[in-house]
């Protein structure tokens, strides 16, 4: 079984161009349930005697370990990608997941920040220092243009396109889409690019990632995170992270009558009802404003 494991990561690898982490997130589900194969079933595990039965037990086994329904929704989804594709493949005669349903999770509302402690975070950077004008383009590209973390980091300079004033993002499997950038955004870019030079040092072959560290290096992931909370404190805002300032993005946009398709594909979401849960953000503020303020409420 591990070999059709290994052919069927291959596969979300090669031909569906899945990402490094969905490709480890998918393993280590797989993983579990084949442990749990072993630990309760056939030995090796044998994948045409795996029936709907031997799926349920593994959710029931999941709920008895204490995972969050999340969890548990994402690893039947695994499970039940995997066994697809070997019907695919002809290596199973049916898929037991086909008859079952995902089982449903909490939905938590994200967090955001108000319009208020937007304008104190982005007065936070020093812009008479290469360093802030650097850290003012992260706010600006993460809250103005709603990117993920990973779509920051992997910039380059040939993806802006400061005339046509947009700029070129790869999301999530390796997918592209033009995001418009604002007014600020291009200013703040303007102002970075001509101080980017003074982050280049000397005899070091000069790199093509938009965003440098102090070094001269590609900016991480966990660089922008740090920089991110340290802004963050300075509002009031422990634990400031770029996926709520992508929140903040949504929900603003869809405040001020934003088309939520429009939003979706801003953001580069693959369903429309990811981009839905932000509705009921808003529903939910209007419903708090209306309490407030309305006679009759």
């Amino acid at each position: 079984m591990e070999k059709l494991v290994s052919e069927f990561l291959d596969h979300l690898e090669i031909e569906r161009n899945y990402s490094r982490h969905t490709l480890s997130a998918y393993a280590g589900d797989l993983a579990q349930f084949q442990s749990f194969l072993s630990e309760h079933g056939t030995e090796p595990p044998v994948p045409d005697s795996i029936d709907k039965s031997v799926v349920r037990a593994f959710l029931r086994h999941l709920h008895r370990e204490g995972f969050s329904r999340r969890t548990i929704a994402r690893r039947f989804a695994a499970v039940r990608s995997f066994f697809h594709f070997l019907c695919r493949e002809g290596a199973v005669s049916s898929n037991p997941c086909v008859y079952l349903t995902t089982p449903k999770w909490d939905r938590h509302l994200p967090r955001f920040l108000d319009r208020g402690q937007v304008e104190a975070l982005l007065g936070q950077p020093d812009r008479g220092q290469v360093l802030g004008l650097r850290d003012a383009v992260i706010l600006e590209l993460l809250y103005g243009a709603g990117m993920r973390l990973s779509e920051l980091v992997g910039l380059d300079i040939g993806a802006i396109e400061l005339t046509e004033e947009r700029i070129r993002v790869i999301g999530k499997g390796d997918k592209e889409r033009i995001v418009p950038l604002g007014g600020q955004a291009l200013a703040a870019l303007e102002s970075y690019l001509n101080a980017r030079p003074l982050l280049i040092k000397a005899k070091r072959e000069e790199t093509a990632a938009l965003l440098l560290n102090q070094h001269g290096r590609r900016l991480t992931g966990r660089g922008v995170q740090y920089i991110l909370a340290r802004y963050g404190l300075r509002i009031s805002q422990p634990g400031l992270t770029p996926h709520m300032l992508r929140h903040t993005t949504a929900t603003h946009l869809l405040d001020a009558g934003a088309d939520l398709l429009a939003v979706k594909e801003l953001l580069g979401h693959e369903r429309l009802s990811t981009t839905q849960v932000y509705t009921h953000v808003a529903l939910d503020r209007l419903k708090k404003m209306y309490e407030e303020a309305h006679p009759r409420a």
